[in-house]
Order: C-alpha cells, then structure tokens, then sequence
C-alpha cells in the first residue's frame, strides 16, 4: 500500500496559461491534506496529475511503499482512488449496476460491496435508475467505491459539497477508519473536512 506521496518542485499549466510551479508536499500514510484556494488555483489539476492524467510542466510525483519508491503506474493501478467534482456515473444505470461496476473494475469483492451498501445507507436506492437520484443520493453512490474496493491514496474533488449535514458526518466517520488504517487522503475542498487536516493552499489564481 502507498504509505507517502511527495511532489517535488511541481508546475502545472492548463492549456497555455501556468497554474503554478515549484509546489512542494509530501503526505504521510494516516494524514489529510485539503489543498484551498481560489477557483481556478489549479487543485483539482493537481489531483488530476498525481492521478496520472495530467503531465507535469516540471517536477516529479513520487510513491512510497514501506520498501521504498515504487512505480508510479503501479501504484496508480492499484492503490489510488480519484473521485471528481462529477460522480462519473451512467444514468441509464440503476445504482446496483453501477455499484457492481465499479467494484468489479476496481478489483473490489463482494464483502467490499456489502459494506459500502451498509456504510452509505444505499440499499433503498439500489432499485433506481441513477438519472431518478438526487444529487446527494448520487454522491454517496459514488463515494461507495471508495469503500467497495478499498485503495490507500483517495484524492478527492469536493467530496461533501451535495451531502447534507448528517452524511457529511457519516461520511467523516469512514474517513476516520480509512485514515486510522494507514491510507491517505489528499482533497480540494471550500468546506472543511470532518476529520483532522493540514490545510495547503495553493495560492490565488
């Protein structure tokens, strides 16, 4: 399992104009990191290019197992979750198709399933087409991946914004046992996450 992520004198450019350059992290397995800042800083590219989806400008992203650096496609295959700002979910779908999908490609298990079904209180939901969801029903939907098929480094875009208060808590609570485990999250965020955090701001667009 990842056990530290570093990026190292990181720059970033989106389309022809610099998001940033030089940024500096490194998290440590059991620690949240929520990266703040001002619409268009550049997190959720961040996100996207420890993901692998977006090339660095300069500067490297390094992954750590307790042996040493591993290799950084290896460790995205295996041990990374992305969850977007969009749930990635097809709406002609019902949600235990989509469920079912998404634990099967990401090498989750049946019990993986079971538990997110419990943990995010979708069984009354598992019957409807995804587009009949609301937009929280949705969220939960695809933070059941997370659990489904557990993974050590979640990188999270605005992971609460369609939650009310209560899931937001429920939410927090396996954030707490994922983080207590060892793994590690690293989010964009404008609300506060409901665990402990090291807040890192990117700087103003």
């Amino acid at each position: 399992m990842i056990s530290r992520l570093s990026i190292e004198a990181l720059a970033l450019v989106r389309g022809e104009r610099p998001l940033f350059d030089g940024f500096d992290l490194t998290v440590e397995a059991g620690e949240a990191v929520a990266l703040t800042g001002a619409n268009g800083a550049g997190k959720t590219s961040l996100l996207r290019a420890v993901a692998g989806l977006l090339p660095p400008a300069a500067g490297r992203i390094v992954f750590h197992d307790p042996s040493g650096q591993i290799d950084p496609e290896e460790a995205r295959a295996r041990d990374l979750h992305l969850l977007g700002h969009h749930d990635g979910l097809k709406p002609g779908r019902t949600a235990a198709e989509e469920l079912d999908f998404w634990t099967r490609w990401l090498g989750g298990m049946d019990e993986g399933r079971a538990h997110a079904v419990q943990a995010l209180e979708l069984e009354p939901l598992l019957a409807l087409e995804v587009r009949k969801l609301s937009s929280g029903q949705r969220r939960r939907l695809a933070l059941a991946r997370l659990i489904a098929a557990p993974r050590g480094l979640w990188l999270l875009d605005e992971p609460l914004a369609p939650l009310d208060a209560a899931r937001r808590t429920r939410f927090g609570a396996l954030m707490r046992v994922h983080l207590d485990g060892g793994g590690m999250i690293l989010a964009a965020v404008h609300d506060p996450l409901p665990v402990p955090t090291r807040a890192v701001s990117l700087g103003r667009a």
